[in-house]
């Protein structure tokens, strides 16, 4: 088997087993599925074209995700326009009896945040990264990191009282 088979056979095993959790967060980027698709496919194309390189680093989960937060900001920036989710849930929320509506309504206002606050929060909540990983992620700064989520979530906290979504139960941010 040639080096560049022995690369397609990892790269489509890396697909096969990451495939699902990478358009999760595109998912949760975008907001939309089939952004989110579009994302993932935009990202797996170009990472394909370099997977010798990506799998050489010892780490092509992160690089594969700063691509896709990456494809994801672009075209964000060439739109020019944000997508700005109706924040108003149909159901009453602060008696617990609806999680999927709390689920729905956290959603919602994390798809309102800007594109890298989004990230951020995506990265450090969702896919649970510590700040150094986000950063590079993102490729910025620790700091940056650390401004960017604590301005989501300052949005976030006007929008909706988060503490009570998140002590009640069947609250889930």
């Amino acid at each position: 088997m040639t080096n560049r088979q022995t690369a397609d056979v990892a790269f489509q095993d890396y697909v096969a087993s990451r495939g699902q959790a990478l358009t999760r967060m595109a998912y949760l980027l975008s907001g939309s599925h089939a952004d989110a698709d579009d994302l993932v496919q935009a990202a797996l194309a170009k990472a394909y074209a370099r997977w010798p390189h990506i799998s050489a680093l010892g780490s092509p989960d992160a690089y594969v995700r700063r691509m896709i937060a990456n494809q994801h900001i672009s075209w964000w920036r060439s739109r020019r326009r944000e997508r700005l989710a109706a924040v108003t849930p149909d159901v009453a929320i602060a008696d617990g009896s609806s999680s999927h509506a709390t689920a729905d309504l956290v959603r919602d206002l994390v798809r309102s945040l800007p594109p890298k606050q989004r990230a951020a929060v995506v990265f450090r909540y969702y896919e649970d990264l510590e700040d150094e990983a986000i950063a590079a992620a993102l490729g910025c700064s620790v700091g940056t990191v650390r401004s960017q989520i604590s301005r989501a979530l300052a949005s976030l906290r006007g929008h909706c009282d988060l503490a009570e979504l998140i002590t009640t139960p069947g609250g889930t941010p």
